[in-house]
């Protein structure tokens, strides 16, 4: 089978689609055929060797967390799923940018029927990371909660987890992004320069809570217009979350499959879109990344393998 790999820490030119042997699944385990698979910002800093201390490679590494396809094998004491179901759900193991992978059972849901295969096989990283930290601040009706980020991977579905909340949501994003999010109830604002003035304006009073998708000083920023520490929330910026005794809410604080099953349901019923940038071929791992690398992508990208 091809599965992703790279050898050493480095850019996109380390990836490399290899065939290596099709995995055999053990006891508890579905061995998935994969039909679509997310690609994350964290996989470019895992491959780039920036988050060493905290998540370190071993080589050769394959990547990829996110994951829906078709059951093909099941091995011994798997409950819930047979031969020909159709899952979606997540891996541990840095192995979903592949033809098969083998996943847990525990890891993995029915796929609804009307969810898209694309939307189905991104929805694990970006679906726990918005669903915590929107949990980790707690919005609520009447409350002003900001999102930075807001129209990419994370961001554009904490906007929406939000305001189903009965909050009132600012979301931070680029000017060609600002129709998409006016159109699901959230109050565009642009990032940059004088941005804390322009918070204030769109809020037309305090914020109450804050959820930092991108980094670089968003944490300060929500310090700066009062927010108390614990309705900051970072997925990106742990350091400045524990200069400041913000929260640290991501993925791994929402890393079930009951959460997954209730996002995917959300999304079949048209209640939680989940905006799709860009699909790839397996092939073209490099262009698919070198796309998210570049930024300001508007949802996911995703992996057709």
């Amino acid at each position: 089978m091809r599965a992703v790999r790279f050898g050493g820490y480095g850019g996109v030119d380390v990836l490399r689609v290899e065939e290596v042997p099709r995995p055999v699944p053990g006891p508890g385990q579905v061995l998935v055929e994969v039909r679509a698979a997310g690609i994350q910002p964290g996989e470019v800093m895992i491959r780039e060797g920036a988050r060493h201390d905290r998540w370190p490679a071993s080589f050769p590494s394959g990547q990829g967390s996110d994951l829906a396809g078709v059951a093909v094998e099941v091995g011994d004491q798997v409950r819930g799923f047979a031969v020909g179901d159709e899952v979606l759900g997540f891996t541990h193991n840095r192995a979903s940018h592949a033809e098969f992978v083998v996943v847990e059972d525990v890891n993995l849901v029915s796929r609804p029927q009307r969810l898209p295969w694309e939307v189905a096989g991104s929805l694990y990283v970006a679906g726990t990371t918005a669903y915590a930290a929107v949990f980790a601040v707690d919005p609520g009706p009447g409350e002003t909660v900001v999102v930075s980020g807001a129209a990419g991977g994370v961001g554009s579905l904490a906007v929406q987890l939000a305001r189903r909340r009965g909050a009132t949501v600012i979301g931070l994003a680029s000017e060609p992004n600002h129709a998409w999010l006016t159109d699901r109830g959230v109050t565009a604002v642009a990032y940059g320069e004088g941005v804390a003035d322009r918070i204030r304006q769109a809020a037309g009073g305090s914020v109450d809570a804050f959820i930092d998708t991108f980094g670089e000083g968003y944490v300060e920023l929500a310090v700066e217009l009062g927010v108390r520490p614990a309705r900051i929330n970072t997925t990106r910026d742990w350091r400045a979350a524990a200069r400041v005794g913000a929260r640290s809410y991501g993925e791994g604080s929402a890393a079930c499959a009951v959460v997954v099953g209730e996002l995917a349901r959300l999304a079949a019923r048209g209640e939680l879109e989940v905006p799709i940038a860009a699909t790839y071929p397996l092939e073209r791992v490099r262009d698919a990344f070198g796309e998210l690398e570049r930024g300001h992508t508007h949802g996911k990208i995703v992996l057709l393998p």
